[in-house]
């Protein structure tokens, strides 16, 4: 991590986990451990059922929520979808776009990441953006090229002023919900690369100003090697996320970090 250009970020994402009644008592229960981190963003992303309810719970505290999805139109005959817009209104700060189970199971493009990321900006909201590569990408040594392939689809006529809003997440497809988790190194190999592609693309001081997260099984196990990598600032929580206690471990990681830095 580094203090010095960005924001360190601990990102939960819940899925489609947990009530809305839930969300109250879980949020008094993090707040705590979220003030103790003051150099460091806590955001909370849940369902849209539960968004309305999670802010309200979060107001006062260090805790931002976050969306997992959100439409690219601003309003229309979209049955079922939500908008950017809907979403600032209740007053959320983060949505998730692009991340690997949307793109897998409900067949999203790098296309129509691109155009939720521009929804997204031009409605207040800081787009998390999700890159990752399967398993099969990677044992043919194509991890990097696939990935810089993503980002620059996913970043397409987005400027440099815009950047500024954009947070990355680097989720290895092989490493989500299995318990595998890519190593200190290969984590910081794909961060360093995606931080020089938006350097070849933005220039340095943009491209240093970049949060770039590791979403593939962080926990608060093995969140102190990997927030140790220079190009890995914070985490794209998930199964984590649903206990306060690993989620906090994971925040006092990344507090203990910053304090060394």
């Amino acid at each position: 991590m580094n203090r010095r250009y960005r924001k360190t970020i601990i990102a939960g994402n819940w899925k489609m986990n947990k009530l809305p009644s839930e969300c109250k008592e879980y949020i008094l229960r993090l707040k705590e451990k979220a003030a103790a981190a003051k150099w460091c963003d806590v955001v909370l992303c849940v369902p849209f059922t539960h968004l309305a309810s999670a802010v309200k719970a979060a107001r006062g505290t260090r805790i931002a929520i976050g969306a997992q999805n959100c439409h690219f139109a601003d309003k229309g005959a979209y049955t079922g979808e939500v908008s950017c817009a809907m979403l600032a209104d209740l007053g959320v700060k983060y949505v998730i776009i692009g991340h690997s189970e949307r793109r897998a199971y409900f067949g999203e493009t790098d296309l129509d990441v691109n155009k939720k990321v521009k929804a997204a900006l031009d409605a207040g909201l800081r787009p998390i953006v999700c890159l990752g590569e399967s398993l099969d990408i990677r044992e043919n040594n194509a991890a990097l090229d696939h990935i810089r392939m993503q980002l620059k689809f996913a970043l397409k006529d987005i400027t440099a002023q815009q950047l500024r809003k954009v947070v990355i997440a680097y989720e290895p497809i092989w490493a989500i919900g299995t318990g595998k988790v890519a190593t200190a190194e290969q984590a910081n190999e794909v961060g360093s690369a995606i931080r020089e592609t938006l350097r070849a693309i933005y220039g340095a001081r943009a491209a240093r100003g970049v949060s770039i997260l590791y979403g593939g099984s962080m926990s608060e196990k093995n969140a102190e090697g990997l927030l140790a990598m220079p190009d890995v600032d914070g985490g794209l929580i998930g199964g984590a996320s649903l206990d306060t206690e690993k989620l906090g471990g994971i925040i006092e990681a990344a507090r203990q970090e910053l304090k060394g830095n």
